[in-house]
């Protein structure tokens, strides 16, 4: 049967956002439930274990966002392209960033499993918690390379318009890992029982699963992009095109984890009940930020495809819609959160009457901001599919290098606020980053980042190109 492509050049602007937008939301919040399935599973084998996936998290968090910028940087080139309708350079951009995805992340896990063990002695391992988060961190290596694979296919998927079909193989996974987990972990009949090891063999198995699968749609040409042998053979000026473009990214990305290690250090100065009552707001604040995440995004590719297509002003008419639902769903979420503190707060530790208190203080002074800080991420988002990487990047760098960590090590350390003054950093740096970002947007600027300017916009109108469609296609 065939199938219309999505064309994110054309029709309503906010209904494109919104079809676009919401699948991507889903996949997080299933990535997001992913993650749970693995911390409840591993947490029913003891302190040692929690511990062990614990101390990995932000070695594998760190290697990783390596390889988010290179699949930023295949979304914004193929959004360009696609709005373009130059499809031979989309596919070729698509050949390219898998090849790099996959070099880059063979380089990686390998050394990744050499110095395993020189990891988790540096990050302050003891002698029962070491060897279980050495082979943790060993056989999640393994999967590395499927799991950058994986994330380049989503990420040029939404370069074209496509967020559902990603959205699909996630749930499929989060499914099969569902099943996998207790199995490969506690053991059931000749099953051996792995342990921590075994949540690392359930994500290897799905991270290869969805690889395989991502690939093999791209192979099939079903789905808006067609990949073909030939292609793989590296086109080394488009690979540094990828590479210097994705980054700042990278980068980004990378300081991000480094600034979570800082800032829970510098929390946990101050003592247990301010370190959990860290921790639980700071995971509240992770998924509060989900939507505007995957609305974010999404105006990556809306962007992306509307500068490509040479129609600058739909493309900030689209950034503006989209801050603004950010900015106005966010600021609700935020009053809901700061009426319900204590009690979300309570979900995680119902008998800490002392966390309670200092996790709800810690929510409030956060929820003032929420809205300004969805605006701001949605409008990075802008800046990258713009092609403006490196601007979004030090408006990252600013937000937690200059203004967030500093901010609350003088409030905190050099005033009588103590651990309030870390709180109020985070709504003060919200104020400032937003600020930064509209003033760089209203300027204009970042339209101006066109990537592919030596090449003349389409002179015709655009329109949707019904593509074939296959039997195992979102619906």
């Amino acid at each position: 049967m065939p199938r219309a492509h999505r064309d994110l050049t054309v029709g309503s602007t906010l209904s494109t956002l919104i079809r676009l937008a919401l699948p991507i939301v889903f996949a997080n919040m299933l990535q997001s439930a992913y993650q749970l399935i693995d911390a409840f599973w591993v947490g029913r084998l003891g302190a040692n274990a929690v511990a062990a996936v614990s101390l990995s998290f932000p070695v594998l968090f760190l290697l990783t966002s390596v390889g988010i910028g290179l699949a930023v940087a295949g979304t914004i080139l193929v959004a360009q392209y696609q709005g373009r309708r130059q499809s031979e350079m989309v596919n070729q951009v698509t050949a390219q960033a898998i090849l790099g995805m996959a070099l880059l992340s063979l380089l990686l896990a390998g050394t990744g499993y050499i110095i395993s063990p020189e990891a988790v002695l540096f990050l302050g391992a003891d002698t029962a918690v070491a060897p279980l988060a050495t082979g943790y961190l060993q056989i999640s290596f393994v999967g590395l390379p499927f799991m950058f694979v994986y994330a380049a296919f989503q990420s040029l998927m939404r370069g074209v318009g496509d967020a559902r079909t990603p959205l699909w193989i996630v749930l499929g996974t989060v499914v099969l890992n569902f099943i996998l987990d207790p199995l490969l972990i506690l053991g059931l009949g000749p099953i051996p029982a792995m342990g921590v090891a075994g949540a690392a063999v359930a994500t290897v198995i799905t991270q290869a699963l969805s690889a395989i699968i991502g690939l093999k749609i791209l192979f099939s040409g079903r789905y808006g992009i067609q990949l073909k042998w030939p292609q793989m053979r590296p086109d080394f000026p488009l690979l540094w095109r990828l590479f210097s473009l994705g980054g700042p990214t990278a980068i980004e990305q990378s300081t991000r984890a480094l600034g979570m290690m800082l800032m829970t250090t510098l929390v946990a100065g101050f003592g247990t009940v301010t370190l959990a009552a860290y921790g639980i707001g700071t995971r509240i604040l992770s998924f509060v930020i989900i939507p505007a995440l995957g609305l974010s995004q999404a105006t990556s590719a809306l962007v992306g495809q509307n500068v490509g297509a040479g129609k600058l002003d739909r493309a900030e008419k689209t950034a503006l819609l989209s801050s603004l639902i950010a900015f106005v769903s966010l600021t609700l979420v935020g009053v809901l959160v700061a009426i319900f503190a204590e009690p979300l707060v309570a979900v995680f530790v119902p008998d800490g009457q002392q966390v309670i208190s200092e996790g709800a203080h810690f929510l409030r002074l956060m929820a003032l901001t929420f809205g300004l800080m969805g605006a701001q991420l949605v409008i990075t988002g802008a800046f990258r599919g713009a092609g403006d990487t490196v601007v979004a990047m030090v408006i990252a760098l600013v937000s937690l290098w200059v203004l967030q960590f500093p901010l609350a090590w003088l409030l905190a350390e050099r005033t009588s606020l103590d651990e309030v003054g870390i709180w109020l950093a985070y709504p003060i740096q919200n104020v400032i980053t937003a600020l930064v970002a509209w003033y760089w947007f209203r300027s204009g600027r970042w339209k101006q980042r066109n990537l592919l300017n030596s090449e003349p916009p389409p002179s015709t109108p655009v329109v949707d190109t019904p593509q074939p469609r296959g039997p195992t296609s979102a619906p």
